[in-house]
């Protein structure tokens, strides 16, 4: 697919699962130029390391270098429309056209892949991996996260040496379709993305189909409980995972002092005091499915597994801690990226268990028009698990309003009896007017953009 060109331009350059692949592209020598919407940091990070990107979708700004349809490949993300002037000049031009999925895709057969996907759960358990293999003496991979690792300080690993590769295998508009898998991770089917696929049953088939993607060699390793029926290829080894049940589980499962400790079962034996360096309740089964993907490796190195949890930070905006004031009565101000009931739901709780005397007040940033109207009263019952909630409107991405779906059909079911419907700009007054104590920003759309001006204002009042 790329091996004929020189060039490779990114239509939607500044999505974070189209920076890994500049990334990769930029360091194993390729010329790599792109448009995105808007600036961001990413995009400026992106600029750094040497990407052309364009912030109009005007033809004319294309590079002269990135012309000619003999040299280029067109990398676009399925969130770029139709009507995108610059789309619309490369499929004019006879020039080869392919989403970003298609090129993960040739990336896993061209190595031995470890693809996690999920509703939930894949950007942690898929940066938890690479991180491990990362840590493992003769193993490395190189990995295309969904989310930067503040480990690394970016959402790419390269390790050219290595046979293996990581990646976040999305759901959303079946891209996971283009993936050959050597270990296919399935941590959650909640059904998501019925914008796309309709019902429930099409979003279960879709997991279905991946599970046959799976190479004749590989491994297949699936959450217990899913009502998904996997149809692996006969070859094909399956092992199943849970907190309490499964292949893989944990047992003597330790809290206290702000740590969580557990010893991770295995089918061939057991791993003590696995210590999570995000000490958070879901990291116990994230932590349980990254391990199991990576003992499936010959140069598996359980200890080697044990320190890279210890040592693990995170990705960007998983449950990142940006306030933690010393004292009983110290303010706490944690960001997460939730944006389905369910994950929604986890956060909350994992705070309540994390701080359970304090007072925790909830902002959340409702993401898609299409989402919202479809689990607007699953996500009033996981905010109403708060103690005080400030609902903001809706993140649009890529979407139209829909008539009547406003975060107003959340806020009237939510049960909290101190809740507020605010448009974002009021966000850091709010916040700043609320005395919390514990304070959990929640949502994909651009929320976390607020937390410095809010910290900069916490610490100038005291």
């Amino acid at each position: 697919m790329a091996e004929n060109k020189k060039n490779i331009y990114f239509v939607g350059a500044g999505g974070i699962g189209m920076a890994a692949l500049e990334r990769y592209f930029v360091n194993i020598g390729y010329k790599v130029a792109g448009y995105d919407k808007t600036p961001t940091r990413l995009t400026e990070a992106l600029q750094a390391e040497g990407v052309e990107i364009v912030f109009d979708d005007d033809p004319e700004l294309i590079p002269s270098d990135f012309r000619n349809p003999e040299n280029t490949l067109v990398v676009y993300t399925p969130a770029i429309p139709e009507s995108h002037r610059g789309l619309q000049y490369f499929r004019a031009g006879g020039f080869n056209v392919v989403k970003r999925a298609a090129v993960l895709g040739e990336v896993t057969r061209n190595t031995l892949g470890l693809c996690f996907s999920g509703t939930h759960g894949k950007t942690t358990t898929s940066s938890m991996a690479a991180h491990i293999l990362a840590q493992t003496p003769g193993a490395g991979c190189t990995a295309f996260l969904g989310g930067v690792l503040r480990n690394y300080g970016s959402n790419f690993i390269l390790n050219a040496a290595s046979p293996y590769s990581v990646i976040e295998a999305d759901e959303f508009d079946r891209s996971f379709h283009h993936l050959t898998p050597y270990i296919a991770v399935v941590t959650a089917t909640d059904p998501d993305h019925l914008d796309i696929y309709g019902t429930e049953e099409a979003y279960l088939e879709s997991f279905a189909h991946f599970t046959e993607l799976v190479r004749d060699d590989g491994t297949l390793i699936i959450h217990t409980g899913l009502k998904l029926k996997p149809r692996p290829a006969e070859g094909v080894k399956v092992y199943t995972y849970s907190r309490d049940e499964g292949d893989f589980h944990a047992e003597n499962i330790r809290r206290g002092g702000g740590e969580i400790v557990f010893d991770l079962v295995m089918p061939e034996g057991v791993i003590k005091d696995v210590s999570l360096g995000v000490p958070v309740e879901i990291n116990i089964e994230n932590t349980i499915a990254a391990v199991a993907a990576c003992s499936r490796l010959k140069e598996f190195d359980a200890e080697a597994a044990r320190k890279a949890m210890s040592s693990f930070m995170g990705a960007e905006r998983r449950f990142q801690f940006w306030l933690k004031e010393s004292g009983a009565s110290g303010r706490v101000i944690i960001d997460d990226y939730a944006h389905h009931p369910d994950e929604l739901r986890a956060s909350i709780s994992s705070v309540k268990a994390l701080y359970p005397d304090r007072k925790l007040t909830v902002a959340f940033q409702p993401h898609l028009y299409t989402r919202t109207r479809d689990f607007a009263p699953q996500f009033a019952e996981a905010l109403s698990l708060a103690d005080e909630v400030i609902l903001l409107d809706i993140y649009p991405a890529r979407e139209e309003p829909i008539a009547g779906v406003t975060s107003k059909i959340i806020f009237d079911e939510i049960k909290c009896e101190k809740k507020s419907l605010i448009v974002k700009n009021d966000l850091i007054d709010t916040i700043k007017n609320c005395n919390f104590e514990v304070l959990l920003t929640v949502g994909a759309g651009d929320i976390a953009t607020y937390l410095p001006r809010i910290l900069e204002e916490i610490k100038k009042n005291g």
